[in-house]
Formats: structure tokens, C-alpha cells, sequence
């Protein structure tokens, strides 16, 4: 390396840790205080407990962000969000160097191509060099214009929506991310190694053809050191989120052939290449059967037979929500487009998706290999998730997108610049090239602006003032069952990590259908698995033949209504058992479950228990009078106050804000059927207050103020 490209490296490493710096100074002025919502409060359990999360287990997360639970500042949540900032601060750098190795890389081959040639068309020699060649005389004069390209590319992915909503919660994906840069950084490293290789052979600077093409051949050449380290950071990476990072082996593949060409695959390199990834991939999953062999708090599939290892690392439980059909990829994608027309700013100005556009239409033009890469990036990915219906998390399975879109707009950015330097009718060239630096940093602010008030989780209390309310309304020893994941998840970092309200039994309904669960609740709650022993057992037998073959329960009928009939019976048996000395409370998904799964439960239960609503539970009472509901003191901490912004299909918007506007509105409604009116309007506005929308609560107001004047008015006569 000469002076001149080491003072370059040096160059685009501080700017990378500028990069760093800065989103990281943002995502920990925006860092959530405490445990969120979704996955949160189980991922923090597993982390804090060194168990197992759920399929496919994410043994690397659970061991990075056990570290951090032990760093002693603020509470375990705080430390576990501030390792997911970390993460994406990195990710965000790494992305900038990846797009300053594709520049480089591109430059050299393009080079190498030159002096191959005796002769050839000056218009493609310019073609081919506009994208990733600057004039020195033009980096002499301003230096930012160097470094605009993968500074745009890092903040840009830094402040995207969903790299930044990620990197201020408990969750997997800036760790992800952060890997797949990695990745990408080594390959392009690898390939501009070989490029530089191969043009200074070519110029006569390197040993004898003889020389040369045993290095080629060998795999122990330590020039492919890089792709073997590659290699192993991509076996790591399956151990956070391996469909993701399995669905760049296409990209990785394409960039391997442009660079080595079809000799690689027949080689002993991607042998080699192979048992590193196995190496990295391996070293990780071992943790999985190691930690459940332990008995940790939280074990989720007790992976510790080679059977069960493999259902969990597939992730066998959740493959009925892949359906790969072309009416779920037609509404995936509409999907899709929404959430791509907001990534980087707001949809009325695509500033961001109008560079990457330009970027890929240059690298078509200039510089195949890369655009092939980052297509085969995007189109690997669009076309897993675009057949995976799911909800709260389905942007994050975006981000190899939204990566390569970054990406892009690096490789667009340097066009736009190359393309006003080499105007030949600008009259001021330093003033153009300042007012293009201007423009091009403006984007990635632009994203910073639109997507601050969304991701802004500084004050965002809602997951735990959930849990809060619903506990403070259970009286001691009271059991509540649920199917709802917002209230499970987080209640569990309450139950176990703050050991607060240790006395409530809470259950999941969802995950009773998992045989490992019990062993959980066997711990936590002994004396409650104990009093349902016959039951309990009697369903576990079903159970674990089910899990052993579902197909089998599918095709015999018999064999179908057995198991749902003990679980149910389980369930009522708990109930009827726990109700004795305890009362027992259900959320609203359980009570209001009339025609979903698991709708045999709530008729069951509503044959034998009255529901009574008392804060945002309904209370089960073998009573059918009429009993006064508590006075619910709910905290609404960032709910509908507008200090908190939230997109529509956020799920505190689907599935938290409609419970409250619910359960003010299921409160009305008993107090109105049983002639308290006064105060079922004051219920019903409550509901207003928080979905000035939800017309059912108008209505029912102007029923229930109909029939207090028709009472005053029977008064007066």
C-alpha cells in the first residue's frame, strides 16, 4: 500500500467511526427506557437467564446481549436495548466501507480491463469509469467530495425506519445486520485483493505465470483469507437470523464467479470456504442443546435432543405461516412498496429510493458484478418474504432490501457527483460541487427528520404501563390467562427480571400447545400444574405424539377431537381449580373469542362464568348478578397523548390501543345493561378520549343519555 492509499484507508476509517459516533449519539438519545413490546420481554429473559429464545434460538444475540445484562448501568432492559444501538451504530459504519471496497473494487477492475486491452471504445472507457473514478485534481480541490458516496450509505441505513426502530429495543436484527455488513465488507475486501492481484500480474510486478497460477489454484493462499473469514461470519451470522443471511448465498455466489469465475466452484477453496462456514455455524448452535441442558427459566422447544435441536433451528412451528401462493405475494408486496416508500423519508419525497434507482442503473452501465450482487440481494429476499405471512416483525425480514438500497444510493450519489464535475457548461465548478455535497447530504437528514418522531422511543413506557395496569387490577393470587403476546412478553420481563407480582399466575394459552412450556410452569407455578395433574398429563400425552407427528392428528378425526378436547378440558380444569381460592381473570382475546381458535374455550367458559370487566381484563365470576367493576386508574403514558407517533400498522396502533378503547367500551356497555348509566358515560368517553373514531362508544353515549332522560322524565310524571 502507498502513501497516498494508506492516508486514504485512514481517511475512510475515521469517517466511518463518524458515522458510528453519530447514529450512535441518536439511537441512545432515542433508546427505549424499558422492555417494549413484541419479542422483547422473552428475548431480555433469554439473555439475562443464558437460555433459549424462541425458533430458530439466536444463540449469538442471547450470548452478545447476556453480556451486556451484566454491564451495571440502568436496568437490564436499558442494557440489552443499548447492545441492540451498538449493533446497528456498527452496521451503519460497516455499510459505509462496504460501498468505499465496491468503489475501489470497481475502479481496479475497470483498470485491469484497461490494460488488457490494446485498443477499444473511448464511449465505453468513459462509461465505464464515470461511476467509481474521481479526478484527482477534483479530490485536491474538495476532499468531502471522496467520502460523500459511503457517508451517504452509512447514515442513510443508520436512519432508516426500520435499522433505527430496531436499534433502540431488545431485538435481533441491527445484531443481523450487522453480520450481513460484515459479510459483504470481507467479500469485497477479498475481491479487491484479488483484483489488485490480478492488475499488477497483468503489469508484470508479480512472480511467473507458474507461480501465479499455483496461488490461484491453492486454497491455502493467504489472499483468500479474507473470503474464508467471510466464510465463518457468515456461519456466525445463522446463528442470529439464519433465513435472512441464508438468502445472500446467491449474492455471494455471483460476486465469487465474477471475481474467480466458474475454477472456484471446482476447487478446493469452497470446500474450505464450506468447513469455516460450518465451523462459525456450529460453534454457535452447539449452545442451544448446552444451555437447555441446564433447565434455564426460559428454554423455549428444550432443544436438547439432536430432534428437537433441528425442529427448533428450522423453526418448524412457525413454516405454517410460509404460503408461497401468488394472491399472498401480490398483498405482500403492496405491503412491501409501503414500507419501502417510507424507509428513507417521507413517501412525497423518494429522494433516497430516486438515488438508488440511479445507482443500480449505473452499476448496470459500469459495473456488473456489483449489480448483479445487489440485485440478487434484493430479489432473494423478496422473493422468501413476500410468501411469509406475519405481523409485527415483517419489516425487519426487509432489511437485506433496504441494505442494498443503501447500497445503491451510495453508488448514486457518486454518480450525481461525477456527473456535475465533469459537466463541461457548469461555470462555477466550486460552487457546483459545494452545492452537490449540500444536496447529497441532505438526504440522509431528510430520513433523520422523517423518521425521528417514529422511532423516538426515549419515552416509551407503553409495554410495561400494560403489564402494570392489568397486574394492578388483579387481586393477589390471582391467575390470568391470555393469548395475547403483548401482554405475555413484556409480563414476563416484569415476573422475572424485576420479580414483581411473583403471586399472579399468568399463563399462554398459545403456548400451552408446546410441551416445553410446562416444564416452565411447573417451576413458576407448581402448586397450580399440581391441582390439573390428571388433566395436564392426559393432554401431554396427546401432545407430545403431535409434535411428533401432526400429520397423523390432521388425518384422524378421532385422534383430533381427543387433543382439543383435554386441552380445553386442561384449561377449565385450571380454572375451576384456581377459582376456588383465587379469582381468575382472561384478556380480551379470550372473552371476545367467539369464532377464532380456540372460540370452544371462551363458549366454555362463558357457559359457566360470568365476565365481568375490571380495567382491561374481564374477572370470571360464578355469579351472574350484577357486580360493580372497579374504577379503572389506567396510566396511558404515550397510548393517544401524542407525545408518541406511531405508523398505522404498528402494533401498538393493532393490537394495545384497541384493547383500552375496548375495555372502556365492554365497561360501559355492563354498567349501561344493568342500568348504571352515569357511569357507563363516563366509561364511554373515556373511550373517546383515546379514539375519538370509535363510533360504537358515540352511539352507545347516546343511548345511555336517551334513557336517563326517559328515567327523569318517569320521575317527573
Amino acid at each position: 500500500m502507498n502513501g497516498a492509499s494508506a492516508a486514504s484507508s485512514r481517511r475512510h476509517l475515521v469517517f466511518a467511526l463518524g458515522v458510528f459516533i453519530a447514529s450512535l449519539a441518536v439511537y441512545a438519545w432515542t433508546l427505549a427506557p424499558t422492555v417494549t413490546l413484541v419479542d422483547s420481554g422473552e428475548l431480555i429473559l433469554a439473555a439475562r437467564s443464558l437460555g433459549v429464545a424462541h425458533p430458530p434460538g439466536f444463540p449469538l444475540y442471547v450470548l452478545l446481549a447476556h453480556i451486556a445484562t451484566l454491564i451495571p448501568i440502568g436496568n437490564i432492559a436499558v442494557r440489552v436495548n443499548f447492545a441492540s444501538a451498538i449493533f446497528a451504530a456498527l452496521a451503519a459504519a460497516v455499510l459505509s466501507l462496504v460501498v468505499v471496497e465496491a468503489m475501489v473494487t470497481a475502479g481496479l477492475a475497470t483498470q485491469s480491463t484497461k490494460d488488457r486491452k490494446k485498443s477499444g471504445d473511448r464511449r465505453s472507457k468513459k462509461r465505464a469509469g464515470a461511476l467509481s473514478q474521481i479526478r484527482d485534481e477534483d479530490v485536491h480541490a474538495h476532499p468531502l467530495i471522496l467520502i460523500l458516496p459511503f457517508l451517504v450509505s452509512g447514515l442513510l441505513l443508520a436512519f432508516s425506519r426500520t435499522l433505527w426502530a430496531y436499534a433502540t429495543i431488545a431485538e435481533v436484527y441491527t445484531l443481523n445486520t450487522l453480520l450481513i455488513g460484515a459479510i459483504f465488507l470481507l467479500m469485497f475486501r477479498w475481491r479487491r485483493v484479488i483484483e489488485t492481484g490480478r492488475r499488477l500480474n497483468e503489469t508484470g510486478r508479480q512472480g511467473d505465470a507458474a507461480t501465479r497460477r499455483e496461488d490461484h489454484v491453492s486454497g491455502s493462499s493467504p489472499r483468500h483469507a479474507l473470503l474464508y473469514a467471510a466464510a465463518f461470519v457468515f456461519g456466525l451470522a445463522l446463528g442470529v437470523h439464519h433465513v435472512t443471511v441464508g438468502l445472500m448465498l446467491p449474492a455471494f455466489a455471483a460476486l465469487v464467479f465474477a471475481t474467480e469465475g466458474i475454477k472456484f466452484f471446482t476447487s478446493k477453496r469452497l470446500l474450505y470456504a464450506g468447513l469455516f462456514a460450518f465451523a462459525g455455524l456450529f460453534a454457535v448452535y452447539a449452545y442451544l442443546p448446552l444451555a437447555a441442558s441446564r433447565a434455564p427459566i426460559m428454554n423455549w422447544g428444550d432443544p436438547r435432543t439432536f430432534e428437537r435441536l433441528w425442529w427448533h433451528i428450522t423453526g418448524r412451528q412457525y413454516q405454517v405461516f410460509l404460503s408461497f401462493s401468488l394472491h399472498t405475494a401480490v398483498s405482500q408486496f403492496g405491503d412491501f412498496i409501503k414500507l419501502a416508500a417510507r424507509e428513507f423519508g417521507p413517501w412525497w419525497l423518494p429522494v433516497a429510493p430516486a438515488l438508488a434507482i440511479a445507482g443500480m442503473v449505473a452499476l448496470f452501465r459500469s459495473n456488473r458484478p456489483v449489480f448483479w450482487f445487489l440485485a440478487l440481494v434484493i430479489i432473494a429476499d423478496l422473493a422468501y418474504a413476500l410468501g411469509y405471512e406475519i405481523a409485527e416483525d415483517k419489516d425487519a425480514y426487509y432489511l437485506p432490501v433496504f441494505i442494498a438500497m443503501a447500497i445503491a444510493a451510495g453508488f448514486g450519489a457518486a454518480w450525481l457527483i461525477n456527473k456535475v464535475m465533469s459537466s463541461t457548461s457548469s461555470f462555477l465548478p466550486g460552487a457546483a460541487r459545494s452545492v452537490t455535497a449540500a444536496v447529497v447530504l441532505l438526504v440522509p437528514i431528510v430520513a433523520l427528520a422523517a423518521n425521528l418522531p417514529y422511532n423516538n422511543r426515549s419515552r416509551y413506557y407503553i409495554a410495561h404501563d400494560y403489564t402494570e395496569n392489568i397486574l394492578s387490577t388483579i387481586e393477589p393470587g390471582g391467575m390470568l390467562l391470555t393469548r395475547d403476546w403483548q401482554v405475555y412478553s413484556p409480563m414476563l420481563y416484569v415476573r422475572e427480571i424485576e420479580h414483581q407480582r411473583a403471586d399472579a399466575v399468568v399463563i399462554d394459552i398459545n403456548q400451552l400447545r408446546r410441551s416445553w412450556y410446562y416444564d416452565y410452569l411447573a417451576r413458576a407455578y407448581p402448586a397450580t400444574i399440581d391441582q390439573a395433574r390428571d388433566e395436564v398429563d392426559a393432554f401431554l400425552e396427546d401432545l407430545r405424539h403431535w409434535e411428533q407427528d401432526p400429520d397423523l392428528y390432521q388425518r384422524d378425526v378421532s385422534l383430533n377431537q381427543r387433543i382439543n378436547s383435554r386441552f380445553y378440558e386442561m384449561i377449565v380444569a385450571l380454572v375451576s381449580n384456581h377459582i376456588r381460592s383465587a379469582p381468575v381473570y382472561v384478556t380480551l382475546d379470550i372473552a371476545a373469542n367467539r369464532d377464532g381458535t380456540d372460540s370452544e374455550l371462551t363458549k366454555s367458559l362463558g357457559g359457566s362464568y360470568q365476565f365481568i370487566p375490571q380495567g382491561l381484563v374481564f374477572q370470571l365470576s360464578t355469579s351472574r348478578e350484577f357486580q360493580q367493576p372497579a374504577e379503572p386508574q389506567l396510566i396511558t403514558r404515550g397510548l393517544a397523548d401524542g407525545t408518541l407517533k406511531f405508523d398505522d400498522d404498528d402494533v401498538v396502533k393493532l393490537k394495545v390501543l384497541p384493547v383500552y378503547v375496548t375495555m372502556f367500551y365492554n365497561r360501559g356497555r355492563y354498567l349501561a345493561v344493568n342500568n348504571r348509566h352515569e357511569q357507563a358515560i363516563e366509561s364511554f368517553k373515556q373511550a373517546l378520549a383515546l379514539d375519538p373514531r370509535f363510533s360504537l362508544a358515540q352511539k352507545a353515549i347516546n343511548d345511555s343519555l336517551a334513557a336517563v332522560r326517559k328515567a327523569n322524565e318517569n320521575k317527573a310524571q
